[in-house]
């Protein structure tokens, strides 16, 4: 279905109605009569016509109530982000080993350097997948060769985009990755 700025919408799985604000792709942001912004898959929205608001004389049953019925339920997604919170990293990621494993003593730099890697691209996948914003790694700063290593894993993606993280709160020894979320 094909949603445009200012169409009244029903969610298919709960109680709102909204207007379309802005629409990115699928991503539909919609804001409800009770005035929250919300984002919604455009599967999970109904366009409503003003005959569909109106209740069906006959039955005593609005449409909406039986679209909802043939609908399975899912949880709306709420994206009303406080002005502090939209500049600060919702995820900090300390790479430094102590912090990963229990122990470390009996191992080789090479195989401390790949538990460090392997945590971060494991990270980096589960913001992806969890579509976060922002990660902050720590990575301290030591000779830098878990920086160099860490510089060129995240080269490797096409959707982030990485630089050195807050100085006033990290020091020299964290790197901050903005990940673009497409669709």
């Amino acid at each position: 279905m094909k949603f445009e700025v200012n169409d009244r919408v029903e969610v298919l799985d709960d109680a709102l109605k909204g207007k379309v604000i802005n629409i990115d792709g699928e991503t539909i942001y919609v804001e409800t009569s009770e005035g929250f912004l919300m984002e919604f898959h455009a599967s999970e929205l109904v366009k409503i016509e003003e005959e569909q608001s109106r209740m069906i004389a006959s039955e005593n049953i609005s449409i909406s109530d039986i679209i909802k019925e043939k609908q399975p339920t899912k949880r709306a997604k709420s994206v009303k982000v406080k002005p502090k919170e939209r500049n600060a990293p919702p995820m900090e990621v300390d790479l430094h080993i102590e912090k990963l494993v229990n122990s470390y003593r009996g191992m080789s730099n090479f195989d401390i350097l790949n538990i460090q890697l392997e945590t971060a691209k494991r990270q980096i996948n589960f913001a992806i997948s969890k579509r976060i914003p922002k990660i902050v790694f720590i990575h301290g700063v030591g000779e830098g060769v878990l920086k160099a290593e860490l510089d060129y894993l995240l080269g490797r993606y096409d959707n982030l985009k990485f630089y050195d993280a807050n100085f006033q709160k990290y020091g020299l020894g964290a790197t901050e990755v903005y990940i673009y979320q497409n669709s």
